[in-house]
């Protein structure tokens, strides 16, 4: 059985790390992006078989904002499957498929770091393929999609407000243990205590782990090092995240607490002068 055409939206590290995966195990990949270099395959995405689609979904002053989405998905062929790896709200997936009834739109949500992207592409922790419909057609598709990843040791499709919310929940797990380990932090400081003595034996806990215990560092956008949940992610999802859980009409306690842990962040991230810009672009001045 032939291989798939696939095709590639944005060429960032993201869709650039999983596009080369694809081309290192024999596929045939079509790349477009703005730039120079891709610019030119804009038409030849419609002849793709499934498109991967990895653009920015930027959270502003005003909320989560999806316009790129709409845009590139009408150069998904009719009949064609898109796949969505970009981040995006829980809802987000079933309004786009509405609006693009001949497509068939599915969310696959990633989970690389941006300085191990090639290695976390190639090498995925979980393949989850979220599907807008539950009918025969869109099953099929989403276990095409499944089979042609990489292998990993937790793969599964699944209603597709699930597959959005386990990627919001995974980064705000992490963004709380940034928080987590910038209380213990100051605190052993009060102490007079050795937090790198401390961090170990936390991070001894197999159920814990070392990743997100370093309270001073840099975010990986700059060689400049500070304090908080920083980058490219973390500001925006959590920002988003909270938005739609007030939405939602969430419980009291929880909107407490996310108010609370996004507080703690945006002054941890404010008084070390860490991705200012980043913040100014989600909360405005």
């Amino acid at each position: 059985m032939s291989k798939p055409l696939i095709g590639f939206i944005g060429q960032g590290f993201i869709g650039r790390s999983y596009a080369d995966d694809f081309v290192n195990r024999g596929y045939e990949v079509i790349r477009y992006a703005r730039s120079m270099e891709f610019s030119g395959n804009k038409t030849r995405i419609a002849d793709c078989d499934i498109v991967f689609i990895a653009v920015p979904t930027p959270t502003t002053p005003a909320g989560f904002n999806y316009d790129t989405l709409k845009e590139v998905l009408a150069l998904v062929g009719p009949g064609r499957s898109a796949v969505i790896k970009s981040t995006i709200v829980p809802g987000t997936c079933a309004a786009l498929q509405s609006l693009y009834s001949d497509r068939f739109i599915f969310h696959s949500p990633e989970f690389l770091t941006e300085k191990n992207a090639a290695y976390d592409a190639a090498n995925p922790t979980r393949n989850i393929v979220g599907y807008p419909l539950d009918n025969d057609e869109y099953r099929r598709r989403a276990e095409e999609i499944l089979s042609i990843l990489p292998p990993a040791p937790l793969s599964f499709i699944c209603p597709v407000k699930e597959a959005e919310i386990i990627k919001y929940a995974a980064n705000t797990f992490l963004l709380l243990k940034v928080i987590y380990a910038n209380i213990f932090y100051d605190l052993a400081a009060k102490e007079g205590s050795d937090w790198e003595r401390i961090a170990a034996g936390i991070a001894a806990d197999p159920r814990i782990g070392q990743s997100h215990l370093n309270p001073v560092h840099a975010s990986g956008l700059s060689e400049k090092t500070g304090r908080g949940a920083g980058g490219n992610c973390f500001i925006k999802d959590f920002a988003a995240l909270h938005r739609y859980a007030e939405e939602s009409g969430l419980d009291v306690l929880s909107l407490e607490l996310f108010r609370a842990v996004e507080k703690k962040n945006l002054s941890l991230l404010r008084e070390s002068g860490k991705d200012l810009d980043l913040l100014r672009a989600v909360y405005g001045e």
